[in-house]
């Protein structure tokens, strides 16, 4: 019989960093699938609340009110985005005391809301810019962008960081 004995590097330093850095990564992509999929629903509520349906003639229902539609297309799209990283992203580093974990999650994406709402109010308020384009690039890509590497930081480092359930 012959056995197999792992060397120093793999069960060492350089073991837990490789170890460390495949967790991250996998987090990393379970997270971006998920952001992926709320950014979808976040932006196709967005547009249809201000714009309305493709083709069709009429304004969205909360046309006059840009802003309001965004914190309610991405206050669905957070709710998906919960339930999403605590059951699939992070289901290893979720806590036991779910409604804490809400809340902080909640508090982490009125945070990264914020920060969306504030780029689509710049360029609508400050820039003057309000087309399509200019509300998708402002809220949807720049805002978006500065809102996900707050959000990843803000979940891993204060939201989801209970002990593994077994």
């Amino acid at each position: 019989m012959v056995t197999q004995t792992r060397s120093t590097s793999e069960t060492g330093l350089v073991g837990r960093i490789r170890g460390a850095y495949e967790v991250l990564a996998r987090e990393v992509a379970k997270f971006g699938t998920i952001g992926l999929l709320a950014f979808i629903l976040d932006t196709t509520l967005y547009n249809y609340f201000v714009f309305g349906v493709p083709g069709a003639e009429a304004m969205g229902p909360l046309h006059d009110i840009p802003l309001r539609a965004k914190i309610l297309a991405t206050s669905i799209a957070m709710v998906f985005s919960w339930l999403g990283n605590r059951y699939w992203t992070f289901r290893h580093r979720r806590r036991a005391a779910v409604a804490h974990e809400f809340l902080l999650f909640i508090w982490f994406n009125i945070l990264g809301l914020l920060i969306a709402v504030a780029c689509l109010g710049f360029s609508r308020y400050v820039l003057g810019l309000d087309s399509q384009l200019a509300d998708n690039v402002s809220a949807n890509g720049v805002g978006l962008v500065l809102g996900t590497l707050f959000r990843f930081w803000a979940y891993r480092t204060y939201v989801f960081k209970g002990d593994a359930l077994a």
